[in-house]
């Protein structure tokens, strides 16, 4: 296999996941960041080649020149691979020119962008017989009389361009309590230049959050797929995965595979659920168009969503799988999920009694790997070092 796959996005561990699982098998990876300085994915020995590119964000145009002129220089088109939404937003945006150097699952150039985009997401998902929550948009007509009447609070204001808002805000919404809030909310997006909706809070706690995580073939049909559900998140009630568990939850392959399949998408794509704890009904959340947190226990269970990917661009077998029992093993990001557990206990919303049960399954952690241990250390020294920093400053 002489192609090599192209991780875009090392500073943070999907990119790590990435790399191991594609390592393993005898793959050149090749690490890509736009900085060497917090890149501890590329510390990892499945590690092949790391490069830095200019910032994809920034420097745009210079970085899919980059991107370009590498993919020139080898015998074979390379994979790639993008592990964060501002990556994926950048290859749909330049989708038509990367293609011609790269191997890339998605073909239809802005279905990827589309998707993410949360509005754009909610008229599809509605096109599509597939439930989502309340929603209105701040530009309607008698916007507060409906949120009131409708909506009702507490509700939560969501961005229509996620990557935008979590890099100024650090969070994935705002949940407002009253409409003073509601206001607030939506000046201090709008006075960042970005666009929000407002959508009622889905009934149940964290764990009644599960994804959908499939891949769909170049002819846009589920092959390999695992569901499962979470247990915490940080920052708690509206974060990103901490603890999660494998659970094989058939309905969640009637909702997500039809979805999936019926707009065309093609390659790995995870679809975030929330089980209404009034209704059982899921709604459908959000969608993540690359490879996500969970990545290392998916492919602990069975499922290795990268190489299924790099065997299928590089016209290799790639057979089918789907997970249809319970194995018990859980996702942990260890340093999140203790401050998440710290704040659960601190507003009441777990105690030590039912945390402590999950504490002893099976567990895939986010960096620590005993086969693989320096990007762990790696890690360790970047956050020795920012707390020092922060302690100095003080």
């Amino acid at each position: 296999m002489n192609n090599k796959a192209v991780i875009l996005g090392c500073n943070y561990y999907i990119g790590l996941s990435a790399i191991r699982c594609l390592g393993v098998h005898g793959i050149h990876t090749v690490a890509v960041d736009y900085s060497s300085e917090h890149n501890y994915a590329a510390d990892s020995k499945y590690c092949s080649e790391r490069l830095s590119a200019p910032h994809y964000k920034n420097e745009k145009d210079d970085f899919v020149q980059f991107l370009i002129d590498y993919a020139k220089r080898q015998s074979v088109p390379p994979v790639l691979i993008p592990c964060h939404d501002s990556y994926v937003e950048v290859i749909d945006q330049h989708l038509e020119e990367l293609k011609e150097y790269y191997l890339i699952t998605q073909t239809e150039q802005g279905l990827w962008t589309n998707i993410m985009n949360k509005e754009i997401l909610n008229e599809i998902a509605k096109e599509k017989g597939v439930l989502i929550p309340e929603t209105v948009r701040v530009e309607e007509e008698n916007f507060i009389e409906k949120i009131e009447e409708n909506i009702k609070y507490p509700c939560i204001v969501k961005p229509t361009d996620s990557p935008a808002f979590v890099a100024i805000f650090r969070r994935k919404v705002f949940k407002v309590q009253n409409r003073e809030e509601l206001e607030a909310a939506i000046k201090k997006a709008n006075d960042a230049g970005l666009e929000v909706i407002v959508q009622r809070i889905i009934p149940g706690f964290d764990d009644h959050m599960y994804t959908f995580d499939a891949y769909l073939n170049q002819e846009s049909k589920v092959t390999h797929w695992v569901s499962c559900q979470k247990y915490r998140q940080f920052p708690i009630n509206f974060g990103a995965s901490v603890y999660t568990v494998q659970k094989y939850v058939p309905e969640l392959y009637e909702i997500g595979a039809k979805f999936l399949e019926d707009i065309h998408y093609k390659g790995f794509a995870e679809i975030e659920f929330k089980k209404d704890a009034e209704t059982g009904k899921f709604y459908l959340i959000e969608i993540n168009a690359r490879i996500t947190t969970l990545n290392n226990m998916l492919n602990k269970v069975g499922v290795n969503f990268p190489y299924i990917t790099y065997l299928e661009l590089t016209k290799q077998e790639i057979g089918t799988k789907a997970i249809e029992h319970d194995t018990n093993i859980a996702f942990c990001y260890a340093y999140e999920d203790i401050l998440a557990i710290k704040d659960y206990m601190k507003t009441g919303q777990l105690s030590i009694p039912q945390i402590i049960p999950t504490l002893f399954k099976k567990k895939t952690y986010a960096i620590w790997d005993w086969n693989d241990p320096k990007p762990a250390i790696s890690f360790l020294k970047m956050m020795n070092s920012k707390m020092f920093s922060r302690l100095s400053k003080s």
